[in-house]
């Protein structure tokens, strides 16, 4: 029978990364916006989107003090993996001083995938070889790629859910032997009125495809780890689904489907405000039933859009940026652990119409 051919001691050390982010509490902040969709959020704050601007903020995030007791990894963007703080100390190393993990993002977008009614590849397989030894050369130890699907009238077509779950396991397989863990990120997008249950029967079937796929590929599951959306019903429903329904549907899903070897599961916000990333992420993990896996997040407009209105750009806005960063991701160490009670307030919704970055 095929095997992977990954030595032991590669082996051992993607095995001791997955765990290492899956640890008790903690979760991933994704701070791999690229160049374009920084400037989008740095624009609604007046903030300029100049280099220095992109690595005092990227500083800021990761010198939070106490940030390390919630997040063990960030994702980064190509740009900050290789970039200096403004005291000159390199990125990486100030991750390494809060005891965080650094990841890549490695896909290099989207385009139309030709035969399908404007569904979507995810590009950037060419070349992955080379990036992905020199990304951990760098210092990064894991990796993200993120496919998109939508939910409406034939969609997603069996063709995108084959293209999404083959391009996922070729990415997995090249992260893998290059020491990286990845991180395989099928999202389903929350766009549409499809209720909660179209929702759940439409990610059973692409995560189905996809962990077929990388069992055919001879991913090392105890080396990987899923980014998938929470199941929701879409942002345009008349039915608003419950916490508890949101726990009920994804934990089912999951268990329909996520082989038990998997490490562990961190959801993306996917649009939703920063309190209902966090109270529905708690609603999962409270959710009776068998959950073999760390149930976590891998967050970024749901850790940051606050931080970024509270930052403005002001070196004086500093310190107040970052406690508000600790008190989101604080929570959302507690919403992984089930135990996040909720702020009484919905919060600001985050969705954007077919999400690219």
């Amino acid at each position: 029978m095929p095997s992977l051919k990954i030595d032991e001691v590669r082996a051992k050390e993607l095995v001791a990364t997955a765990n290492s982010i899956c640890a008790v509490g903690k979760g991933i902040l994704a701070a791999d916006e690229s160049t374009g969709t920084i400037k989008k959020r740095f624009d609604a704050a007046n903030i300029e989107c100049t280099e220095a601007n992109r690595a005092a903020y990227r500083a800021l995030l990761f010198t939070t003090p106490g940030i390390g007791e919630y997040i063990s990894g960030a994702i980064l963007y190509e740009e900050t993996l290789f970039q200096k703080a403004p005291d000159g100390t390199p990125m990486v190393e100030l991750l390494r001083r809060a005891n965080i993990i650094p990841g890549i993002k490695v896909d290099t977008g989207l385009a139309v995938l030709a035969g399908t009614e404007g569904e979507t590849a995810t590009t950037g397989l060419d070349g992955l070889d080379i990036r992905a030894k020199k990304y951990y050369e760098g210092g990064a130890r894991f990796a993200k790629w993120r496919a998109v699907l939508k939910i409406g009238n034939g969609f997603p077509s069996d063709l995108s859910v084959q293209e999404t779950a083959h391009t996922l396991a070729r990415y997995a397989s090249i992260c893998q032997a290059n020491g990286l863990v990845p991180i395989v990120e099928p999202e389903i997008l929350n766009d549409g009125n499809h209720s909660i249950e179209r929702c759940a029967y439409e990610t059973e079937r692409v995560l189905s495809a996809v962990f077929k796929a990388l069992n055919d590929h001879h991913i090392l599951l105890e080396g990987c780890l899923l980014k998938p959306n929470m199941v929701l019903a879409g942002y345009d429903s008349a039915t608003k689904a419950t916490p508890e329904q949101v726990g009920h549907f994804t934990v089912r899903t999951l268990q329909r489907t996520v082989p038990p070897a998997l490490v562990g599961v961190v959801f993306l916000s996917g649009g939703q405000s920063e309190e209902e990333a966090s109270v529905n992420l708690s609603a999962i993990n409270a959710h009776p039933g068998r959950k073999p896996w760390a149930l976590t997040f891998s967050y970024g407009r749901a850790l940051q859009a606050s931080t970024i209105k509270a930052w403005a750009g002001k070196q004086e806005n500093v310190q107040t940026a970052q406690q508000v960063l600790l008190q989101r991701a604080k929570a959302n160490s507690l919403a992984a652990q089930g135990k996040y009670a909720g702020s009484g307030s919905t919060g600001e919704s985050l969705h954007v119409k077919n999400y690219v970055y």
